[in-house]
């Protein structure tokens, strides 16, 4: 059994739990900043504790492990020197990082998210913090600190926590914590459309106008009617990816790559892309080379989007945000209205999922296009892929051409009606 004692130190009363192990006594004294009844629970606790000792239990009750896991670090310190529980190892948030960052294999642009997540982390976190004090309520406020002072957007703010999430389920894995404080903290969306734009095919055919050197038309190409991503997967294309004759090309995916059955993909070597890669190839410049962008290969000197920017100003159209991603995402949009969803995934080198939340985008032709003209006058155009009369092939999956279930069953519904007209007048 254990005593709660209470003592007058000049103004302020305090309470020890005092008891005996093995014979010994022992006293856990607290401060006065815990009240009566913290002690009143402390003095339940240690008495539950000393029976698991007594009975040889080496895990009590799960409502004991929930006390114990709420109480302040200085009280499950105090059980701890006095032989009722088995306190593990403390490490600070720093730590934290750290140990999960020296064992990350990644690549080195996923390593970036990493980086700048834990800025923003030790933004609004202490690094000497111990991970018992992150709780759930902090991180709450942590996120709120993201959107309102930190100005980050929904989409940046999710996946700094989904990065946050990762270090500490790690902890949770190697037995640092019991359970992420991240826990139940919603993420938010990651869909961002505020920066869409759709590239139309008169900006591209102007963009390759102001272009400086084949190998800028060659990139853009790459991007707007390829859907490559730009410069990861355009940087990666080497000529003999391309396959002339057989009207494709094979794109290798640093994004995907990691993944089995993910190393890359086939995609069709549309009319306009095979145009700009064909005058790229028959260059001296190109001659014996093994990849097909020879230029700009060295990205810590070189900043595409810069060099974009300034071809969009020397083209006289609006400035694009996300150029890359947007001439990317133009791209899905085609390909999926002239070609379906399967292709468009295969092609463009992205789950379904992913391009509705994403990158399929709404067209200003797409309100004025004829019923049954998948891509209407004017779009694409035949140069960049044949134009179809089959109209959105999603819209097959869903209602047949000629709706045949549909008519089958209204057929025996009106036979039915027929028959019981006829058994009624009989």
């Amino acid at each position: 059994m254990a005593t709660l004692i209470k003592r007058i130190r000049g103004k302020s009363l305090m309470h020890e739990v005092r008891f005996y192990v093995d014979g010994k006594m022992k006293t856990i004294p607290l401060g006065a900043k815990y009240t009566a009844r913290t002690a009143t629970e402390l003095k339940g606790i240690v008495e539950t504790l000393l029976r698991c000792l007594d009975n040889g239990e080496s895990t009590p009750d799960k409502r004991t492990l929930a006390w114990i896991e709420s109480a302040s670090g200085e009280i499950r310190e105090k059980l701890s020197n006095a032989g009722l529980i088995v306190v593990p190892p403390s490490y600070t948030a720093k730590e934290l990082w750290e140990a999960f960052q020296d064992g990350l294999t990644v690549k080195e642009s996923t390593r970036t998210t990493y980086d700048n997540a834990e800025r923003r982390f030790f933004d609004f976190f202490g690094a000497d913090e111990e991970l018992s004090e992150l709780t759930k309520a902090r991180m709450e406020k942590w996120k709120e600190y993201l959107r309102k002072e930190g100005g980050l957007a929904e989409s940046t703010t999710a996946g700094t926590l989904t990065k946050a999430k990762a270090v500490f389920n790690w902890a949770v894995r190697v037995g640092w914590l019991d359970k992420s404080p991240l826990d139940g903290v919603g993420r938010g969306s990651f869909i961002n459309r505020d920066n869409d734009r759709f590239i139309t095919m008169d900006e591209y055919r102007r963009l390759l106008d102001a272009c400086p050197c084949q190998d800028w038309k060659a990139i853009i190409a790459l991007a707007r009617i390829g859907g490559l991503r730009c410069p990861s997967e355009v940087l990666r294309l080497r000529w003999e990816d391309v396959l002339w004759n057989r009207n494709r090309f094979w794109i290798t995916s640093s994004k995907t790559e990691h993944h089995r059955g993910k190393e890359g993909r086939w995609c069709k070597l549309f009319a306009g892309l095979r145009a700009e890669l064909s005058d790229l190839f028959f260059r001296e410049e190109s001659e014996g080379k093994e990849f097909v962008i020879t230029r700009y290969r060295n990205q810590e000197r070189t900043n595409l989007g810069t060099q974009f920017a300034r071809i969009v100003k020397m083209a006289g159209i609006e400035p694009i945000k996300r150029p890359f991603d947007n001439m990317r995402a133009s791209r899905s949009t085609e390909v999926y209205a002239e070609y379906g969803a399967f292709l468009e995934s295969q092609w463009i080198g992205h789950s379904t999922k992913v391009a509705h939340a994403h990158y399929l985008q709404v067209r200003d032709e797409d309100f004025d296009r004829p019923e049954g003209n998948a891509t209407g006058e004017g779009s694409a155009g035949s140069d960049f892929f044949p134009l179809s009369k089959m109209g959105f092939p999603a819209m097959e999956k869903i209602l047949p051409a000629d709706f045949p279930a549909v008519r089958v069953g209204n057929g025996r519904q009106r036979a039915e009606v027929q028959e019981k007209k006829k058994a009624g007048k009989r």
